[in-house]
């Protein structure tokens, strides 16, 4: 139950080693932006650097003269533009309703149901294995003691600020040594809203074989969000592993002492 984790970290390359100092030197779980950058430097990290390869510069400048399309933003206009933006008219009537001042002990209440936006993401950005560089690990040692970690440098073309799945425990990651450990990968901004891989973990506990616990947590997202786009792993104490999948064809890799080199499994959705 030990966890550490860095979000929106810049001028360092190294977020997992950052996330593992976090998790090894504090007391905290999360500490992001620039005072992470700041913490992991002092601890000995290199920085700052600037991370930016070629490839990245050459795809954002192609999406700036894109108009800065497509993007994350809903219920906003302009929608062809790199911005500044306001409400759409079909938000601004609700948002006018939600933002009035409330009455005098409603504070803290929930805004009724017909105040809520519509969603509306036209522009917006799918989430598939071209828009997302996550890599999420497992491993157990020769103790039977069981870690894993995620890093990623995010959905491409995100909101600045944005934080998605991989610091959040529980959500793109969750160990636990008595039961086993689970990955995440895919539309983070939906998956962390249902934890999926505590999900997985608690399951096994309960006495769900790895494959089953996996292919119920992506069920569990798929019945709300049917359009989302993610995959699991899910890996038991024993060595037992497997993983599912919505929306693409996902494969992950697995190697023990005894092999030469890894293997490679599919899973379809």
């Amino acid at each position: 139950m030990e966890v550490g984790a860095v979000a929106a970290m810049r001028f360092v390359k190294d977020g997992i080693k950052a996330a593992k100092l976090v998790m090894e030197h504090t007391e905290h779980t999360l500490i992001v932006g620039e005072k992470a950058s700041i913490f992991a430097i002092s601890m000995g990290l290199l920085g700052p650097s600037n991370l930016s390869s070629p490839e990245s510069l050459e795809k954002w400048i192609r999406w700036k003269r894109n108009s800065c399309q497509p993007n994350f933003r809903k219920n906003v206009i302009p929608t062809n533009s790199c911005g500044p933006y306001s409400f759409s008219d079909a938000a601004s009537t609700s948002a006018a309703k939600s933002l009035a001042s409330p009455a005098e002990g409603d504070l803290g209440k929930d805004w009724p149901e017909d105040n809520k936006f519509v969603a509306s993401k036209a522009n917006s950005i799918p989430v598939s294995n071209h828009y997302h560089d996550t890599i999420s690990m497992a491993v157990i040692d020769k103790a039977g003691r069981i870690a894993v970690g995620t890093s990623t440098n995010g959905a491409t073309f995100k909101i600045p600020g944005r934080v998605g799945d991989g610091p959040i425990a529980g959500s793109s990651a969750y160990a636990d040594d008595e039961v086993g450990a689970c990955g995440a990968t895919g539309d983070g901004d939906i998956m962390m809203r249902f934890l999926p891989c505590y999900q997985v973990v608690e399951s096994m506990r309960q006495g769900m074989e790895p494959k089953i616990a996996a292919a119920d947590a992506i069920s569990r997202i798929a019945r709300k969000f049917p359009d989302f786009v993610g995959a699991i792993f899910a890996l038991n104490k024993n060595g037992v592993h497997a993983g599912a999948c919505h929306g693409w064809t996902f494969q992950y890799s697995v190697r023990t002492p005894t092999m030469e080199d890894v293997e490679v499994f599919t899973v379809v959705p």
